[in-house]
């Protein structure tokens, strides 16, 4: 078969989106800031990002309750999607991180359906324990 295609290392690397999470979802772009504000107040619960033993990140498929080491994957554009190993860049239940700045990461599915239930997700880092 044809050559496997080189692998574009990721802009954004697991290290730089490990930790405590305020987590919330939005449908329509014109409730993003009202969600990135909800996103903070989840702080309380946060959902927690850490390393994988293999260098990814522990994190959740698409409709799985099953925590499993997820890689961050480079593609053209300067893009950086988070998925399954040994799956290209941007496959099935792939997320796409479409903007970070190191204290909101703001996510998307590429499946346009499970998009669709799923909606965008925001990220927002929660403050260090005291």
């Amino acid at each position: 078969g044809p050559a496997a295609a080189p692998l574009i290392p990721p802009k954004i690397r697991a290290e730089e989106i490990t930790g405590r999470w305020g987590l919330a979802a939005y449908h329509k772009e014109t409730d993003r800031a009202r969600t990135e504000a909800a996103a903070r107040n989840q702080c309380k619960q946060p959902v927690v990002i850490s390393m994988g033993p293999t260098g990814g990140v522990m994190m959740y498929l698409p409709d799985s309750s099953k925590l499993e080491e997820l890689r961050m994957k480079g593609a053209a554009g300067n893009r950086t999607f988070i998925g399954a190993s040994g799956e290209e860049a941007g496959g099935g239940q792939d997320r796409e991180i479409l903007s970070f700045d190191g204290r909101v990461m703001i996510t998307r599915y590429t499946d346009p359906e499970i998009n669709g239930r799923y909606g965008t997700s925001i990220y927002v880092r929660c403050a260090p324990r005291a």
